[in-house]
């Protein structure tokens, strides 16, 4: 299986309700120093894709799209949709971060 691969599996796997960060991710792939990959793979997802991408945040617990952009606002929209909401910005990640 490639990284990609993996990487893919794993975002499958977040549970609606809940978000996984960058480099959280990146470390569950076996590639901890690796947040930026896990950005850069996910931007060339296709647009039809059903992995649930919106589920990924920074660190900071902020979407990284720039703020009131449209992909910001869709991806807020998602969120939103799953109970997720933002505070000042935000996510809690105290509350909403995946377990796994």
């Amino acid at each position: 299986m490639t990284p990609e691969e993996t990487l893919y599996q794993l975002i499958a796997a977040i549970p609606k309700g809940n978000v996984a960060t960058y480099g959280q991710l990146a470390r569950l792939a076996g590639r901890p120093t690796s947040a930026r990959w896990v950005g850069r793979t996910l931007k060339h997802l296709p647009n039809d894709s059903s992995l649930p991408w919106h589920r990924v945040i920074n660190a900071q617990g902020k979407i990284s799209f720039p703020e009131g952009s449209e992909a910001w606002q869709i991806q807020k929209d998602k969120l939103a949709d799953e109970g997720i909401l933002l505070h000042n910005g935000r996510i809690r990640l105290k509350d909403f971060q995946w377990s796994c």
